[in-house]
């Protein structure tokens, strides 16, 4: 069967956001003083095919933990959806 993966990964909330820091500070520029924080991370959709959606879910967590999200700095969450 066919299974749609959707990943989000985050910086952990523990560490500095770079590129999330200069995008709040451009929000000001723009008039948006009301946004105070910005988290910017990736999201990322995998087409799995599996013989149920736990078994979809094991292989979409798999790739997360050894190649899309860095675990030192990152957290990461799958949702997974019959395509």
């Amino acid at each position: 069967m066919a299974y749609k993966a959707e990943i989000n990964v985050m910086p952990l909330k523990e560490l500095l956001d770079p590129k999330g820091k200069a995008v709040a500070g451009s929000m000001k520029n723009l008039d948006l003083s009301s946004i105070q924080d910005v988290r910017i991370g990736k999201h990322i959709q995998l087409h799995i095919e599996a013989g149920s959606k736990a078994e979809a879910e094991k292989i979409a967590t798999e790739a997360c933990k050894k190649l899309l999200a860095n675990p030192i700095m990152e957290s990461f969450e799958v949702v997974i959806h019959e395509a």
